[in-house]
C-alpha cells in the first residue's frame, strides 16, 4: 500500500464531520468526529461516497481535501475491497497529476500496473501515465508506454472491442504528439500522416491533418508543408486549426520566396469575416493580426514597401480599437513617407495626434508624440526644400526642375 503524509488531524475532523459520505455527517449519525474517521468507514456504500468525494474535490482544484478522502479509503481497517482499492489509487494519481505533481503520479501508475496487471483498466493507466510522462520530459519512457497501450488492447477479451480499439487509436495519436513534442519533425509527420488515414472522427481526422502539416513546416520541408497546408484547408474549412494553417502558409510562402503568394494568403485571411461556426472569434483575429503584423513587418524591412502598405491598411480596418488600429496607422505613415506621398503620411500622423486627444492613454500618448515628430520632421523636410530651392534659384537664374512625383496607390 502507498503511505501518504498524515493529513492534520482538523483536516479529518471536516472531512469526516462535514464533507462526507452517502448524504449524511459523522456527527448526525451520533459519532464522535474527533476520532480518527477511518474508524467510521464500513459500510461499501461509505467507501463510495469517499471516493466520489475524491473525484470531486479533485476536480474543484481542492487537492488536499482529495487526497484526504482518497486516504480513507485506503486507510479502512482490514482494507478495501480490491475494487474500491483500485479506484482510490487512480483517483489519487488522478489528482496528484492535475496538481502538478508528475512524479508521485507516476509512482502510483506503475505501482497499479505491477499490482494489477490483468485489469481492464490497464490500457488507460498506461495511457495516462504515459502522458504524465511526456509531461515530465521523458519522451522516451512515454513512447514506450503509448506502445505498451496498443499491445494490451490485443490481449483484452472481446468484451468492449469497440473501446480498447479507440484506446488504441488514441495511443497512436499520443506517439505522433510526443514525437511532435520531442522535436523528432519527420518521425511525427509520418505517423500524422497516416493517422488521418484511419477511420477516426472528423475532428480528429482534420487534427492529425494539421499536425502533419505542421511538423513538416518545423521540419524544413516547405514544399511539403505548403501542399500539405493547401489540402488541409481545402478538406476542412471549418476546422478551429483553420487561421493558424493559414498564419503558416502565409510565412511559409514567403519564405520560399513566393511573395505574391504570401501576399494573397495574408490578405486572404484578413478580408476573410470570421463565419466559421467551429472556429473561435477570438483565435481568428489572433491569427488575423499576427500574420498581418508579422508579414507586413517583413515586407517593410526588405523594402516591399507597397505590399508593406497593402497589409497594413487591411490590419487598420479590422478594429477600431485604438491601442491595434494607432500603431497600425503610424507604419501606414511611415510607407507613405517612404513612397514620397507625403500628404497622405501627415493625414495618417494627424489622425493619430487625434484619435490620442480622444482616448488619452499612456500607449495613445506616446504614439501622439512620436507622430508629432514625424509630421515636425517633414516640415523641416519642406522648409528645407524651399530653402535650397530658393538658394539654386538666385545663384542659378533659374528655378530647380521637380522631381518627378511617385505614383501610390489609393489605401
Amino acid at each position: 500500500m502507498i503511505r501518504l503524509p498524515l493529513p492534520s488531524r482538523r483536516l479529518c475532523q471536516l472531512a469526516a464531520g462535514f464533507l462526507l459520505v452517502g448524504g449524511a455527517s459523522a456527527s448526525r449519525a451520533g459519532t464522535d468526529v474527533t476520532k480518527p474517521a477511518a474508524t467510521h468507514v464500513r459500510a461499501t456504500d461509505e467507501i463510495h461516497g469517499l471516493l466520489n468525494l475524491g473525484n470531486s474535490m479533485t476536480d474543484r482544484r481542492d487537492f488536499e481535501s482529495a487526497e484526504i478522502a482518497f486516504r480513507q479509503v485506503l486507510d479502512v481497517p482490514g482494507g478495501p475491497g480490491p475494487e474500491e482499492t483500485k479506484s482510490a489509487l487512480l483517483g489519487l494519481a488522478r489528482m496528484y497529476r492535475k496538481q502538478g505533481a508528475s512524479v508521485k503520479a507516476v509512482a502510483i501508475y506503475e505501482k497499479f500496473l505491477a499490482d494489477y496487471p490483468g485489469d481492464p483498466r490497464t490500457p488507460e493507466v498506461l495511457l495516462e501515465s504515459g502522458r504524465t510522462m511526456r509531461a515530465m520530459g521523458s519522451h522516451r519512457l512515454a513512447l514506450a508506454r503509448f506502445y505498451s497501450v496498443i499491445n494490451s488492447t490485443l490481449k483484452l477479451p472481446d468484451k468492449g472491442f469497440d473501446h480498447y480499439q479507440q484506446l488504441a487509436k488514441t495511443a497512436q495519436f499520443e506517439i505522433a504528439e510526443t514525437h511532435f513534442q520531442s522535436g523528432e519533425y519527420a518521425e511525427a509527420a509520418k505517423y500524422f500522416s497516416r493517422l488521418r488515414l484511419l477511420d477516426l472522427a472528423p475532428a480528429d481526422r482534420a487534427r492529425a491533418h494539421f499536425k502533419a502539416a505542421y511538423a513538416l513546416n518545423l521540419q524544413g520541408d516547405n514544399e511539403g508543408a505548403v501542399n500539405m497546408l493547401n489540402s488541409f484547408l481545402e478538406q476542412w474549412p471549418d476546422d478551429e486549426n483553420v487561421p493558424e494553417a493559414r498564419y503558416l502558409l502565409a510565412t511559409t510562402l514567403h519564405t520560399l520566396g513566393r511573395t505574391q503568394d504570401a501576399l494573397v494568403a495574408t490578405l486572404d485571411l484578413l478580408r476573410t469575416q470570421q463565419a466559421h461556426p467551429g472556429i473561435d472569434a477570438k483565435r481568428w483575429a489572433y491569427w488575423q493580426r499576427r500574420t498581418g503584423n508579422q508579414l507586413a513587418n517583413n515586407f517593410f524591412e526588405q523594402g516591399d514597401i507597397l505590399n508593406a502598405q497593402l497589409i497594413y491598411t487591411s490590419l487598420a480596418a479590422l478594429t477600431d480599437d485604438p491601442t491595434w488600429r494607432l500603431p497600425v496607422l503610424y507604419q501606414i505613415g511611415l510607407c507613405h513617407e517612404r513612397l514620397g506621398s507625403m500628404d497622405r503620411a501627415r493625414l495618417a500622423y494627424q489622425d493619430i495626434i487625434e484619435a490620442g486627444k480622444k482616448n488619452p492613454t499612456a500607449e495613445t500618448a506616446e504614439l501622439s508624440r512620436m507622430a508629432e515628430w514625424r509630421l515636425g520632421h517633414l516640415d523641416w523636410n519642406d522648409s528645407t526644400r524651399h530653402e535650397v530651392a530658393a538658394i539654386f534659384e538666385t545663384t542659378t537664374g533659374r528655378a530647380p526642375r521637380a522631381p518627378a512625383k511617385p505614383t501610390t496607390p489609393a489605401p
